[in-house]
Protein backbone atom coordinates (compact mmCIF):
# COMPACT_ATOMS: atom_id res chain seq x y z
CA UNK A 1 0.00 0.00 0.00
CA UNK A 2 2.80 2.42 0.91
CA UNK A 3 4.64 1.58 -2.32
CA UNK A 4 1.49 2.18 -4.35
CA UNK A 5 0.89 5.52 -2.66
CA UNK A 6 4.51 6.50 -3.22
CA UNK A 7 4.23 5.61 -6.89
CA UNK A 8 1.07 7.71 -7.22
CA UNK A 9 2.70 10.65 -5.43
CA UNK A 10 5.81 10.37 -7.62
CA UNK A 11 3.69 10.21 -10.75
CA UNK A 12 1.76 13.30 -9.65
CA UNK A 13 4.99 15.23 -9.01
CA UNK A 14 6.31 14.28 -12.45
CA UNK A 15 3.04 15.30 -14.08
CA UNK A 16 3.03 18.69 -12.34
CA UNK A 17 6.69 19.27 -13.23
CA UNK A 18 5.99 18.40 -16.88
CA UNK A 19 3.00 20.76 -16.97
CA UNK A 20 5.01 23.63 -15.48
CA UNK A 21 8.00 23.03 -17.79
CA UNK A 22 5.95 22.57 -20.97
CA UNK A 23 6.21 26.16 -22.35
CA UNK A 24 9.88 26.27 -21.38
CA UNK A 25 10.65 23.04 -23.21
CA UNK A 26 8.52 24.04 -26.22
CA UNK A 27 8.83 27.84 -26.54
CA UNK A 28 7.29 27.90 -30.02
CA UNK A 29 4.03 29.95 -29.68
CA UNK A 30 2.21 27.54 -32.00
CA UNK A 31 3.01 24.65 -29.64
CA UNK A 32 2.22 26.68 -26.53
CA UNK A 33 -1.16 27.51 -28.07
CA UNK A 34 -1.94 23.78 -28.00
CA UNK A 35 -1.07 23.78 -24.30
CA UNK A 36 -3.32 26.75 -23.55
CA UNK A 37 -6.37 25.13 -25.14
CA UNK A 38 -5.53 21.79 -23.53
CA UNK A 39 -5.51 23.43 -20.07
CA UNK A 40 -8.75 25.27 -20.85
CA UNK A 41 -10.45 21.98 -21.62
CA UNK A 42 -8.84 20.16 -18.69
CA UNK A 43 -10.55 22.78 -16.51
CA UNK A 44 -13.87 22.54 -18.36
CA UNK A 45 -13.94 18.72 -18.34
CA UNK A 46 -12.96 18.52 -14.66
CA UNK A 47 -15.61 21.11 -13.78
CA UNK A 48 -18.24 19.16 -15.73
CA UNK A 49 -17.18 15.98 -13.94
CA UNK A 50 -17.61 17.58 -10.51
CA UNK A 51 -21.34 17.64 -11.19
CA UNK A 52 -22.20 15.14 -13.93
CA UNK A 53 -19.49 12.58 -13.22
CA UNK A 54 -20.32 12.29 -9.52
CA UNK A 55 -24.10 12.80 -9.63
CA UNK A 56 -24.90 10.84 -12.80
CA UNK A 57 -26.85 13.75 -14.29
CA UNK A 58 -25.49 14.22 -17.83
CA UNK A 59 -25.54 17.95 -18.59
CA UNK A 60 -25.46 19.16 -22.19
CA UNK A 61 -25.88 22.77 -21.17
CA UNK A 62 -22.54 23.69 -19.61
CA UNK A 63 -21.79 25.92 -22.58
CA UNK A 64 -24.32 28.26 -20.92
CA UNK A 65 -21.80 28.86 -18.13
CA UNK A 66 -18.77 28.93 -20.43
CA UNK A 67 -20.35 31.60 -22.63
CA UNK A 68 -21.79 33.52 -19.68
CA UNK A 69 -18.33 33.78 -18.11
CA UNK A 70 -16.93 35.10 -21.38
CA UNK A 71 -19.72 37.66 -21.79
CA UNK A 72 -19.55 38.67 -18.12
CA UNK A 73 -15.86 39.54 -18.47
CA UNK A 74 -16.40 41.39 -21.76
CA UNK A 75 -19.38 43.42 -20.55
CA UNK A 76 -17.80 44.29 -17.19
CA UNK A 77 -14.48 45.31 -18.75
CA UNK A 78 -16.26 47.41 -21.38
CA UNK A 79 -18.68 49.18 -19.02
CA UNK A 80 -16.14 49.75 -16.24
CA UNK A 81 -13.29 50.70 -18.63
CA UNK A 82 -10.94 48.01 -17.34
CA UNK A 83 -7.97 47.15 -19.56
CA UNK A 84 -4.69 45.26 -19.45
CA UNK A 85 -3.89 42.62 -16.85
CA UNK A 86 -6.38 44.24 -14.44
CA UNK A 87 -9.12 42.43 -16.37
CA UNK A 88 -8.09 39.20 -14.64
CA UNK A 89 -9.41 40.71 -11.40
CA UNK A 90 -12.86 40.13 -12.90
CA UNK A 91 -12.46 36.33 -12.78
CA UNK A 92 -14.17 35.97 -9.35
CA UNK A 93 -17.07 38.03 -10.71
CA UNK A 94 -17.32 35.71 -13.73
CA UNK A 95 -17.36 32.69 -11.43
CA UNK A 96 -20.12 34.29 -9.37
CA UNK A 97 -22.15 35.00 -12.52
CA UNK A 98 -21.88 31.36 -13.59
CA UNK A 99 -22.89 30.09 -10.14
CA UNK A 100 -25.78 32.57 -9.97
CA UNK A 101 -27.11 31.41 -13.35
CA UNK A 102 -26.81 27.79 -12.22
CA UNK A 103 -29.25 28.30 -9.33
CA UNK A 104 -32.46 29.00 -11.30
CA UNK A 105 -31.20 26.74 -14.10
CA UNK A 106 -30.74 23.92 -11.60
CA UNK A 107 -34.01 24.53 -9.76
CA UNK A 108 -35.78 23.94 -13.07
CA UNK A 109 -33.68 21.15 -14.58
CA UNK A 110 -32.83 19.13 -11.48
CA UNK A 111 -36.47 18.39 -10.69
CA UNK A 112 -36.39 15.76 -13.43
CA UNK A 113 -33.99 12.91 -14.18
CA UNK A 114 -32.23 11.02 -16.92
CA UNK A 115 -33.22 11.84 -20.49
CA UNK A 116 -35.62 14.61 -19.48
CA UNK A 117 -32.83 16.41 -17.65
CA UNK A 118 -30.63 16.22 -20.77
CA UNK A 119 -33.41 17.67 -22.93
CA UNK A 120 -34.01 20.55 -20.52
CA UNK A 121 -30.30 21.46 -20.42
CA UNK A 122 -30.24 21.55 -24.23
CA UNK A 123 -33.34 23.75 -24.31
CA UNK A 124 -31.91 26.23 -21.80
CA UNK A 125 -28.66 26.30 -23.77
CA UNK A 126 -30.48 27.41 -26.93
CA UNK A 127 -32.40 30.04 -24.95
CA UNK A 128 -29.12 31.60 -23.82
CA UNK A 129 -27.67 31.45 -27.31
CA UNK A 130 -30.73 33.24 -28.72
CA UNK A 131 -30.52 35.88 -25.98
CA UNK A 132 -26.88 36.52 -26.88
CA UNK A 133 -27.91 37.01 -30.51
CA UNK A 134 -30.74 39.41 -29.70
CA UNK A 135 -29.74 41.50 -26.68
CA UNK A 136 -27.99 44.79 -27.40
CA UNK A 137 -25.62 44.68 -24.40
CA UNK A 138 -24.10 41.42 -25.70
CA UNK A 139 -23.26 43.01 -29.05
CA UNK A 140 -25.74 40.85 -30.94
CA UNK A 141 -24.36 38.69 -33.72
CA UNK A 142 -21.14 40.76 -33.78
CA UNK A 143 -20.34 39.75 -30.20
CA UNK A 144 -17.78 41.47 -27.98
CA UNK A 145 -14.07 42.14 -28.40
CA UNK A 146 -11.74 41.78 -25.44
CA UNK A 147 -9.87 44.74 -23.90
CA UNK A 148 -6.40 45.51 -25.20
CA UNK A 149 -3.60 43.57 -23.51
CA UNK A 150 -0.10 45.05 -23.64
CA UNK A 151 1.84 41.79 -23.27
CA UNK A 152 4.57 41.21 -25.82
CA UNK A 153 3.94 38.58 -28.44
CA UNK A 154 6.86 36.48 -27.19
CA UNK A 155 5.28 35.97 -23.74
CA UNK A 156 1.58 36.20 -24.63
CA UNK A 157 0.88 32.47 -25.01
CA UNK A 158 3.17 31.47 -22.15
CA UNK A 159 1.45 33.73 -19.63
CA UNK A 160 -1.99 32.56 -20.70
CA UNK A 161 -0.76 28.98 -20.43
CA UNK A 162 0.16 29.44 -16.78
CA UNK A 163 -3.15 31.19 -16.05
CA UNK A 164 -5.05 28.32 -17.66
CA UNK A 165 -2.81 25.82 -15.83
CA UNK A 166 -3.69 27.46 -12.50
CA UNK A 167 -7.39 27.14 -13.35
CA UNK A 168 -6.90 23.50 -14.32
CA UNK A 169 -5.05 22.77 -11.07
CA UNK A 170 -7.88 24.39 -9.11
CA UNK A 171 -10.51 22.35 -10.96
CA UNK A 172 -8.65 19.06 -10.40
CA UNK A 173 -8.09 19.94 -6.73
CA UNK A 174 -11.81 20.65 -6.28
CA UNK A 175 -12.65 17.36 -7.98
CA UNK A 176 -10.28 15.55 -5.60
CA UNK A 177 -11.73 17.27 -2.53
CA UNK A 178 -15.31 16.56 -3.57
CA UNK A 179 -14.61 12.89 -4.29
CA UNK A 180 -12.93 12.32 -0.93
CA UNK A 181 -15.52 14.24 1.12
CA UNK A 182 -18.87 13.24 2.59
CA UNK A 183 -20.41 15.64 0.07
CA UNK A 184 -18.94 13.57 -2.78
CA UNK A 185 -20.20 10.40 -1.09
CA UNK A 186 -23.72 11.84 -1.11
CA UNK A 187 -23.34 12.76 -4.79
CA UNK A 188 -22.28 9.23 -5.67
CA UNK A 189 -25.16 7.84 -3.61
CA UNK A 190 -27.50 9.94 -5.74
CA UNK A 191 -25.82 8.58 -8.88
CA UNK A 192 -26.27 4.99 -7.73
CA UNK A 193 -29.85 5.23 -6.44
CA UNK A 194 -31.35 8.66 -5.76
CA UNK A 195 -34.56 7.38 -4.16
CA UNK A 196 -32.67 5.18 -1.75
CA UNK A 197 -30.22 8.00 -0.97
CA UNK A 198 -33.14 10.31 -0.17
CA UNK A 199 -34.62 7.62 2.06
CA UNK A 200 -31.33 7.46 3.97
CA UNK A 201 -31.44 11.21 4.66
CA UNK A 202 -29.55 12.72 1.73
CA UNK A 203 -31.07 16.07 0.75
CA UNK A 204 -30.79 15.35 -2.94
CA UNK A 205 -31.86 18.69 -4.39
CA UNK A 206 -29.55 20.67 -2.11
CA UNK A 207 -26.57 18.41 -2.85
CA UNK A 208 -27.19 18.40 -6.61
CA UNK A 209 -27.70 22.16 -6.76
CA UNK A 210 -24.53 22.85 -4.76
CA UNK A 211 -22.46 20.67 -7.08
CA UNK A 212 -24.13 22.22 -10.12
CA UNK A 213 -23.31 25.76 -8.93
CA UNK A 214 -19.67 24.86 -8.14
CA UNK A 215 -19.28 23.25 -11.55
CA UNK A 216 -20.87 26.28 -13.23
CA UNK A 217 -18.59 28.74 -11.44
CA UNK A 218 -15.46 26.89 -12.58
CA UNK A 219 -16.75 26.66 -16.14
CA UNK A 220 -17.58 30.37 -16.24
CA UNK A 221 -14.09 31.22 -14.96
CA UNK A 222 -12.33 29.31 -17.70
CA UNK A 223 -14.79 30.72 -20.23
CA UNK A 224 -13.63 34.20 -19.25
CA UNK A 225 -9.95 33.19 -19.64
CA UNK A 226 -10.75 31.72 -23.06
CA UNK A 227 -12.45 34.95 -24.13
CA UNK A 228 -9.47 37.10 -23.17
CA UNK A 229 -7.11 34.68 -24.92
CA UNK A 230 -8.94 34.53 -28.25
CA UNK A 231 -9.86 38.26 -28.09
CA UNK A 232 -13.51 37.88 -29.07
CA UNK A 233 -16.73 36.11 -28.18
CA UNK A 234 -19.78 35.67 -30.40
CA UNK A 235 -23.05 33.84 -29.66
CA UNK A 236 -22.09 30.85 -31.81
CA UNK A 237 -18.62 30.54 -30.25
CA UNK A 238 -19.42 31.35 -26.62
CA UNK A 239 -22.56 29.21 -26.66
CA UNK A 240 -21.32 26.40 -28.85
CA UNK A 241 -23.12 23.02 -28.75
CA UNK A 242 -19.89 21.34 -29.82
CA UNK A 243 -18.31 22.52 -26.54
CA UNK A 244 -20.68 20.35 -24.51
CA UNK A 245 -20.23 17.32 -26.74
CA UNK A 246 -16.44 17.69 -26.60
CA UNK A 247 -16.35 17.97 -22.81
CA UNK A 248 -18.61 14.92 -22.44
CA UNK A 249 -16.40 12.93 -24.84
CA UNK A 250 -13.26 13.92 -22.94
CA UNK A 251 -14.72 12.79 -19.64
CA UNK A 252 -16.10 9.51 -20.95
CA UNK A 253 -12.88 8.75 -22.82
CA UNK A 254 -10.64 9.25 -19.79
CA UNK A 255 -13.00 7.88 -17.15
CA UNK A 256 -16.42 9.13 -16.16
CA UNK A 257 -16.63 9.92 -12.44
CA UNK A 258 -12.87 9.71 -11.82
CA UNK A 259 -10.42 12.47 -10.93
CA UNK A 260 -7.79 11.83 -13.59
CA UNK A 261 -10.17 10.73 -16.36
CA UNK A 262 -11.26 14.20 -17.57
CA UNK A 263 -7.62 15.35 -17.49
CA UNK A 264 -6.46 12.47 -19.67
CA UNK A 265 -9.41 12.85 -22.02
CA UNK A 266 -8.78 16.57 -22.51
CA UNK A 267 -5.06 16.04 -23.10
CA UNK A 268 -5.86 13.47 -25.79
CA UNK A 269 -8.85 15.05 -27.53
CA UNK A 270 -8.12 18.79 -27.63
CA UNK A 271 -4.59 18.71 -29.14
CA UNK A 272 -5.79 16.14 -31.65
CA UNK A 273 -8.74 18.31 -32.63
CA UNK A 274 -6.53 21.38 -33.01
CA UNK A 275 -4.09 19.45 -35.18
CA UNK A 276 -6.89 18.20 -37.45
CA UNK A 277 -8.17 21.76 -37.86
CA UNK A 278 -4.73 22.89 -39.08
CA UNK A 279 -4.67 20.32 -41.91
CA UNK A 280 -6.26 21.79 -45.07
CA UNK A 281 -6.83 18.36 -46.59
CA UNK A 282 -8.79 17.32 -43.47
CA UNK A 283 -11.06 20.38 -43.33
CA UNK A 284 -14.18 19.58 -41.29
CA UNK A 285 -12.85 16.18 -40.29
CA UNK A 286 -12.49 17.02 -36.58
CA UNK A 287 -16.25 16.78 -35.95
CA UNK A 288 -16.40 13.44 -37.77
CA UNK A 289 -13.45 12.11 -35.77
CA UNK A 290 -15.03 13.26 -32.50
CA UNK A 291 -18.23 11.45 -33.39
CA UNK A 292 -16.39 8.24 -34.31
CA UNK A 293 -14.29 8.35 -31.12
CA UNK A 294 -17.42 8.90 -29.01
CA UNK A 295 -19.10 5.89 -30.65
CA UNK A 296 -16.03 3.69 -30.09
CA UNK A 297 -15.76 4.74 -26.45
CA UNK A 298 -19.42 4.06 -25.71
CA UNK A 299 -19.32 0.66 -27.42
CA UNK A 300 -15.93 -0.70 -26.38
CA UNK A 301 -14.60 1.32 -23.43
CA UNK A 302 -17.76 2.56 -21.68
CA UNK A 303 -15.99 3.01 -18.33
CA UNK A 304 -13.13 5.03 -19.85
CA UNK A 305 -9.41 4.46 -20.24
CA UNK A 306 -8.37 4.86 -16.60
CA UNK A 307 -10.95 2.54 -14.95
CA UNK A 308 -10.54 -0.06 -17.70
CA UNK A 309 -6.73 0.18 -17.58
CA UNK A 310 -6.78 -0.14 -13.80
CA UNK A 311 -8.92 -3.26 -14.06
CA UNK A 312 -6.50 -4.82 -16.56
CA UNK A 313 -3.55 -4.08 -14.28
CA UNK A 314 -5.30 -5.70 -11.31
CA UNK A 315 -5.99 -8.79 -13.41
CA UNK A 316 -2.35 -8.99 -14.47
CA UNK A 317 -1.27 -8.76 -10.83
Amino acid sequence: MIGERGAKAGGLVLLVAAAVAFPLAFPDPAVTNYGVFAMIFVTAASAWNVFSGYSGYISLGHAVFFGSGAYAMGIAARDWNITGAAVFELLPLCAAVGAAIAVPFGLIALRVRRHTFIVITIAIFFIFQLMAFNFSFTGGSAGLSSPFLTWQESVYDTRFYYIALACAAGAVALSWLVRRSSFGLRLRAIRDDEDRASGLGVRAMRVKLSAFAASAGLTATIGAVWFYYVNQVQPQTGFDPLFDLTVVLMTFLGGYGTIAGPVLGALLVEPGTLWLNTQPQLAGASEIVLGVVFLVVVLFVPRGIIPTGGEWIRRLR
